[in-house]
C-alpha cells in the first residue's frame, strides 16, 4: 500500500470530497476565569476550538451500510470507527481492536477489542455488535450498496444473494471482546477494506429498540472521535468531541460544524470571509489560485465518469456507446473546464497501483478509449444502421445538482453537437433522488464517480459485475464476472493482475461507461488549521486535526 500511496501522491489530482463548513459563531469564547495572585486579578480567555467545514450535500444516510458515498463517508468516519482505522500515512492500524491474530493459512482473523472501547451512550463496544453489523451489511433486506465488499467472508455472498442464511456467514463472537472472521481465501488488503464505514459496528441493543437510530442527532449512537449533537437537515450538522472515545486524549477539536452548500462559488466566498476553514477551488478561479500558490493538492484514487444505460435506447447498441465515448475529449475537460490539474482518464483503474512486476497498472494497461471524431462518426452511423434508425432516439444526459457537474455536462453537450451532430438534452436533480433513480436504471446517460474503498485495482473493476448495485448500467458479461471472481481468489499476484488487465479490456470493448478524469484533491485551507488527513480513498480524518 505504501508503494501505491507514494506513487499516487506524486500526481496532481481533484475534488475535496470532504470538508468545508459554515461558521456561525467563529470560535466561541467561554466566560473569563479569574486567577488571583499578589499583583491582583488577571483574566484568561478559554476559546473553544471549532472547525468549520462544508459537506456539499445532505448526507445520504448515517446508517453505515447505507451511507456508502462521498457525501456521507467523511462524517461517518469521524462519528464511528471499525476494528481498524486508516492512519495518518493511510495504512490500516489498530482502532476499536487493539490487536489481532491470523491463522497460518491466512484465512481466519481473531480481533481483540479494547476493554475501554465504548459507545457514546456509555455501553461497551462488543464483538456481538460487529457480528450484528456485518450480518446486517450482508442481509439482502438491508439493500446495502456496499454488501459486495463483504464477499471475501465465507458464506457472505450466498447469504446476500438469498442462497444461504445468516448462520452460514463465518463471523462470530468468541466472547464479548473477541471477534472472529473466516475468509474465503487469504486477502492481502483485508485490513484496509474493513476501515471502510460499511464495516463499522452498530450498537445492537440501540438498533433493536429504535431501527431509525441513525436518522437524527438526538438518537445517534457512535463509537468514534466525535458525537453527532445537532442535525438540521439540508442546512447543517454539528459534531462534538466524544469524551467516551478510547483515544479521546488525541482529539484536539471541541466541535466540527458542517454546512451543506452545493455551490462551489458560495462556499469559496464563505472561505474568503472566514466562515469556512476549507473550500473547494472554483473552476473560474483555479488558474489564478494555482498561480498564486494558494491551492493544496493531494492524491485521490478515483474517477469522474459517465454511465450508459444499456437497457435503454439508443445505448443498447455497443457501437453507439463507443461513438459517444470517442466523441469526448478528456484533455479539453481537464484543461478548460475543471482546471485543477487532474489527469484525463482513458481507462477506469487509476494510477498508483503496482503489479507483480512493479509496473503501474494504468501505464501497463494503456489507453482503452481515446478521442477519435472520425471513428466516432463512423461508429454512430454503423450503430444506427444496425438498429434501423433513420433518426437517433432523443438522448438526455442527467447529472446531480452542482455547478461543477453542470459545467462538465454542458461541455459534453457541445462536444456531442460538434463532433457527432447530435443534440443532447440536459437534466439535473438533487443528489439523493438522483442516486436512487440511477440505481433503478431510470437514466439513459448519467454522470457518476468512484472513489476507491481500498488500495487495489480489483476494487475499481468489481463494481461492474452483473447485478451489483454499484453497476448501474444494466450491463452484464459472464466472462468478466468470472475473471473478477477468479482474481479475488487468486494468490499468485502475477496471475491475479493478468486477470484484472483482461477484465478491464472487456469493460472497454463493450463500453458501458466512459471515464473523463482521475480525481485529485485540490483545496484551500485556513492556515490556522492543521492535522486534517485527506485519505486517497476519499474521506477526511479529523482525529488529529487542530485549529490555533
Amino acid at each position: 500500500m505504501k508503494k501505491f500511496l507514494s506513487l499516487l501522491l506524486t500526481g496532481l489530482m481533484i475534488f475535496v470530497l470532504a470538508a468545508c463548513t459554515a461558521k456561525e459563531n467563529a470560535g466561541t469564547e467561554e466566560p473569563a476565569k479569574k486567577d488571583n495572585d499578589n499583583e491582583g486579578t488577571k483574566e484568561e480567555v478559554v476559546t473553544e476550538k471549532v472547525l468549520y467545514l462544508n459537506n456539499d450535500m445532505e448526507p445520504t444516510s448515517f446508517d453505515p451500510p447505507i451511507g456508502f458515498d462521498s457525501v456521507s463517508w467523511s462524517a461517518l468516519n469521524n462519528l464511528m470507527e471499525g476494528l481498524t482505522r486508516l492512519g495518518s500515512n493511510h495504512d490500516p492500524e489498530p482502532a476499536t481492536a487493539e490487536k489481532w491474530d491470523v491463522s497460518d493459512d491466512g484465512k481466519v482473523y481473531t480481533f481483540h477489542i479494547r476493554d475501554n472501547a465504548k459507545w457514546s451512550n456509555g455501553d461497551d463496544v462488543t464483538a456481538g455488535d460487529f457480528v450484528f453489523a456485518w450480518k446486517r451489511l450482508l442481509d439482502p433486506e438491508t439493500g446495502s450498496p456496499a454488501s459486495f465488499l463483504g464477499y471475501f467472508i465465507e458464506g457472505a455472498e450466498a447469504y446476500n444473494n438469498g442462497e444461504g442464511s445468516a448462520d452460514d456467514v463465518k463471523v462470530k463472537a468468541i466472547d464479548d471482546k473477541t471477534f472472529e472472521v473466516t475468509l474465503t481465501s487469504p486477502q492481502a488488503y483485508f485490513l484496509s477494506v474493513i476501515t471502510n464505514p460499511a464495516f463499522f459496528p452498530i450498537n445492537e441493543k440501540v438498533a433493536k429498540e429504535n431501527p431509525k437510530w441513525f436518522a437524527e442527532a438526538a438518537t445517534f449512537v457512535g463509537n468514534g472521535p466525535f458525537n453527532l449533537t445537532e442535525w438540521e437537515h439540508d442546512s447543517h450538522f454539528v459534531m462534538e468531541k466524544n469524551d467516551k472515545y478510547w483515544d479521546a486524549a488525541t482529539v484536539k477539536l471541541d466541535k466540527v460544524h458542517w454546512a451543506i452548500i452545493d455551490d462551489t462559488n458560495t462556499a469559496y466566498q464563505m472561505f474568503q470571509t472566514g466562515n469556512l476553514d476549507t473550500s473547494d477551488v472554483p473552476a473560474d478561479l483555479a488558474e489564478q489560485l494555482f498561480a498564486e500558490g494558494k491551492v493544496k493538492v493531494e492524491g485521490q484514487a478515483g474517477d469522474y465518469f459517465y454511465r450508459f444505460n444499456v437497457t435503454m435506447e439508443p445505448f443498447q447498441n455497443v457501437n453507439i456507446r463507443k461513438a459517444f465515448a470517442m466523441a469526448i475529449d478528456q484533455q479539453q475537460i481537464v484543461e478548460y473546464v475543471t482546471k485543477k490539474g487532474e489527469k484525463p482518464a482513458y481507462g477506469f483503474v487509476a494510477y498508483g497501483f503496482n503489479d507483480a512486476n512493479g509496473k503501474d497498472f494504468r501505464e501497463t494497461a494503456g489507453d482503452l478509449v481515446k478521442t477519435n471524431i472520425e471513428e466516432a462518426k463512423a461508429l454512430l452511423a454503423k450503430g444506427m444502421e444496425e438498429e434501423g434508425y433513420t433518426t437517433l432516439p432523443e438522448v438526455t444526459l442527467t447529472y446531480s445538482t452542482s455547478d461543477a457537474h453542470k459545467k462538465i455536462a454542458e461541455a459534453l453537450q457541445q462536444m456531442f453537437k460538434d463532433n457527432l451532430g447530435v443534440e443532447v438534452k440536459l437534466a439535473n436533480m438533487e443528489w439523493n433522488v438522483f442516486a436512487e433513480d440511477q440505481k433503478a436504471l431510470k437514466f439513459q446517460f448519467s454522470r457518476s464517480s468512484f472513489l476507491a474503498d481500498y488500495a487495489d485495482p480489483i476494487n475499481f473493476l468489481e463494481n461492474f459485475q452483473t447485478g451489483l448495485s454499484m453497476n448501474r448500467t444494466g450491463w452484464s458479461n459472464a466472462k468478466y464476472d468470472q475473471l473478477i471472481k477468479d482474481a479475488k481468489n487468486e494468490a499468485d499476484e502475477a496471475k491475479r493482475y493478468e486477470m484484472m488487465y483482461e477484465a478491464e479490456r472487456i469493460l472497454f470493448e463493450e463500453m458501458p461507461i466512459v471515464p473523463l478524469y482521475f480525481y485529485n484533491q485540490a483545496y484551500l485551507q485556513n492556515e490556522a488549521v492543521t492535522g486534517i488527513v485527506r485519505h486517497p480513498v476519499g474521506y477526511l480524518e479529523l482525529k488529529w486535526a487542530d485549529k490555533n
